[in-house]
């Protein structure tokens, strides 16, 4: 389980410097070579992509495509060394793994996407191809906190009451969402206790891209992949 940072490529701003999005308005060469980049430092031949528009939609990949899966915000594999990659920039990376079962995924988990279940219906998925909650392993990546990422009062209501635990209050006291503890929350609802959470918030910390900060900006990604027998 990896997450990346917007340095270490070969982008110019305000795409700088590590930016893994196609979709962006990034040069496309640059976007080539820091996905073969990333790679290669992890000693893998390619990374599966997907094309996340928000959804709750999970697909299961047994194959390695150039071409990011259509109209999905999660990937499941069971297969060795097909890794599996997920584009942030403040929503949540959540990559889950159950190694005894030989599964794992990568899930993009915005705010419509985790108030609809996304991260549940990825649960369900591996559930169903052989993984036990129990055995299963989440880690959450840098995103919004509910510190910086404020939200209209109805709007914190309305997930809240989708995603138990989501709702914060900004520093300026305002409406708020924490997606973040919501999916613990959840996480943990469906049985699953070996969790870790990185608590860096995008916003405000410089080293990540932030959609919220910046408007044009770049991606970075988290990538899960099972080792290979």
């Amino acid at each position: 389980m990896v997450f990346t940072t917007r340095h270490g490529g070969v982008s110019e701003p305000p795409y700088g410097s590590f930016n893994l999005a196609d979709h962006v308005g990034d040069d496309a060469a640059a976007v080539a070579a820091n996905r073969l980049r990333l790679a290669r430092v992890l000693g893998l031949e390619e990374i599966q992509w997907m094309e996340q528009l928000h959804t709750n939609t999970v697909s299961v990949v047994t194959e390695l495509s150039s071409e990011p899966v259509a109209t999905t915000d999660a990937l499941v594999t069971t297969v060795p060394n097909l890794a599996l990659g997920v584009l942030v920039a403040d929503c949540v990376p959540v990559l889950l793994a159950d190694p005894q079962a030989g599964v794992c995924a990568a899930v993009h988990a915005g705010r419509l996407g985790a108030r609809n279940g996304i991260v549940e219906r990825t649960v369900e998925t591996m559930r169903d191809i052989g993984a036990e909650p129990g055995n299963m392993q989440a880690l959450l990546g840098p995103a919004a906190s509910g510190d910086n990422y404020e939200v209209p009062a109805a709007m914190a209501a309305d997930v809240e009451a989708r995603l138990p635990g989501s709702r914060a209050r900004t520093k300026q006291g305002t409406a708020g969402l924490d997606i973040r503890a919501g999916l613990v929350r959840q996480l943990l609802s469906l049985g699953i206790t070996a969790i870790e959470a990185d608590p860096r918030c995008t916003i405000a910390n410089k080293e990540f891209f932030s959609y919220r900060r910046e408007g044009t900006t770049g991606r970075q990604a988290g990538v899960i992949w099972l080792t290979g027998k």
